[in-house]
């Protein structure tokens, strides 16, 4: 008996269960997206014009992170899958997604290929989010869904959903579908469920095979691997089904149009097998040194808290602000772009448009002194006016980059006085295995800025090398000497009186 995709969802219940995801991710009163909007436009074009194939349709770096976070997940599907396949970017898949994306329709299609791929939407306007977050919600609806285990499948599998919708979770994780290809187009005007979003950041993947079959479960339960295909000889990485045959897991080349390459983000080299490894101590029975480190950069503070309130220095510009500051007694000073030192740091962050009232990170710049402060009342928070001179500051968004292994603060985001912020950092998994010129961790807490930003994060416990992750970096000036110790797999170097280079250090994200 031949299975048909769950068409009759799609069609039917389409708004239903595509306003389940992106809902959550509508961020109101709120326009800086400058950004993210820069990356999905080009420079010449007015309006939601398709890009010239020489330009992707998704960067490098958005298109890593969501590749890497579909494997993480579907990894750690609960329960454990035994024939959950390894994804990897597919470049016709992207180019469906890209035509699509250009539409700006919110609702699935283009009809003509329903049948031959699955398809997971996503969207928001206001403040930046990267892809992940919708990818993130996608996975989320598994707290409505119930896997259908096999006595429950006769004679069919029964669709086992409490929420509205869970056919972006089934689709992300369904076992079959292991290509996926994914565009970001920014549409005007774009009509979302009767509302008009002036600028929206429209995200759509593709998935081949197409998953979401009726009468069947996403995946096989039982122990990780125990059931993959033939095809995949038996390859097992991160409990899924894994073939590594030496090709580019990721966009291959093209020959007739060159792909745009984004500044300061180089390809990721695959992982290589090596003879020898510097890292590897020499005692191989030897303990290995596990550290942990969770000190943060960004600092959490309450929705009142002042600036003038809060330590100084270099670790003290970038803030966590919580939920609900709207509903609390906010004292905010100024609103034409400065803002007066007294001021609530989370009420800035609202009025500016910054963060809203879920909270969120914001990055703030000492500015001086203002010879005045403009009252104002946006986004929900009216602000004070005030005539006298004071210290002011401004704020901004926290940028997120993905890098590779071998990325260096050198390179990245040297050192400058007065300091500058760095972008919030996001590094693949398996650094460990990355061995080059640029893969030397140099010091131990405080890391020489020739040393690469992940493998020096692994070393210093703020990420793992199995999962890769988000983390925080601050160069500082240069120190005297570089100690080497032996952490987490990482031997690193000491250097005594270096003549040139700055330092950094690395900071968890929790």
């Amino acid at each position: 008996m031949k299975c048909w995709p769950w068409y009759w969802q799609r069609q039917i219940a389409a708004l239903v269960f595509i306003s389940q995801t992106v809902i959550a991710m509508v961020i109101p009163n709120s326009t800086h997206l400058e950004a993210i909007l820069e990356k999905y436009l080009d420079e010449d074009t007015e309006g939601a014009v398709p890009k010239q194939r020489g330009r992707r349709s998704i960067s490098e770096s958005d298109m890593l992170l969501i590749l890497d976070l579909h494997n993480k997940l579907r990894g750690q599907v609960y329960p454990q899958a035994s024939n959950m396949e390894y994804m990897v970017w597919d470049t016709e898949l992207e180019r469906s997604a890209e035509s699509w994306a250009h539409t700006c329709r919110w609702e699935h299609g283009p009809a003509s290929l329903l049948s031959q791929i699955g398809q997971n939407l996503g969207a928001h306007w206001g403040r930046d989010r990267p892809p992940t977050f919708h990818v993130q919600a996608w996975y989320d609806e598994v707290r409505d869904f119930s896997y259908p285990y096999p006595q429950e499948c006769d004679p069919y599998c029964p669709y086992r959903c409490h929420g509205p919708v869970c056919t972006h979770y089934t689709q992300l994780v369904w076992a079959t579908s292991n290509r996926i290809g994914c565009a970001i187009n920014v549409c005007y005007n774009m009509n979302v469920w009767g509302m008009i979003w002036a600028k929206a950041v429209y995200l759509v993947c593709n998935y081949s095979p197409p998953g979401n079959w009726w009468g069947h479960a996403p995946y096989k339960n039982g122990s990780p691997c125990s059931a993959c295909p033939p095809t995949y000889g038996g390859g097992c990485r991160d409990n899924l089904c894994y073939r590594d045959d030496g090709m580019e897991r990721h966009y291959p080349p093209e020959t007739e149009e060159n792909n745009y390459i984004e500044p300061e983000e180089p390809r990721t080299p695959e992982p290589r097998p090596r003879a020898h490894s510097p890292t590897v101590p020499p005692n191989e029975h030897a303990e290995r040194n596990e550290v942990v480190s969770t000190r943060q950069m960004s600092q959490q503070v309450t929705c009142e808290a002042k600036l003038r309130d809060e330590c100084k220095g270099t670790t003290c510009n970038r803030y966590e602000c919580p939920a609900g500051c709207l509903q609390s007694s906010m004292k905010v000073i100024g609103g034409s772009g400065h803002y007066d030192m007294q001021s609530s740091i989370c009420g800035a962050g609202i009025h500016a448009g910054i963060v809203d009232n879920e909270g969120g990170w914001l990055d703030i710049t000492r500015v001086g002194r203002k010879e005045h402060f403009t009252k104002s009342n946006k986004n929900g928070v009216q602000t004070l006016g005030k005539s006298q001179s004071a210290n002011a500051f401004t704020v901004s968004k926290v940028p997120v980059k993905a890098i590779t292994c071998e990325t260096t603060v050198a390179q990245f985001c040297p050192f400058k006085k007065p300091v500058r912020h760095c972008p919030r950092l996001y590094c693949p998994r398996n650094c460990l295995e990355v061995t080059s010129q640029h893969s030397r961790v140099i010091g131990t807490r405080v890391y020489s800025d020739k040393s690469s930003i992940c493998r020096s994060a692994i070393h210093a416990g703020v990420i793992q090398n199995d999962s890769g992750g988000y983390l925080d970096v601050m160069p500082v000036d240069r120190r005297r000497q570089y100690i080497s110790t032996y952490q987490n797999g990482i031997t690193s170097e000491s250097i005594r009186n270096p003549s040139v280079g700055k330092a950094f250090r690395v900071f968890a994200i929790i």
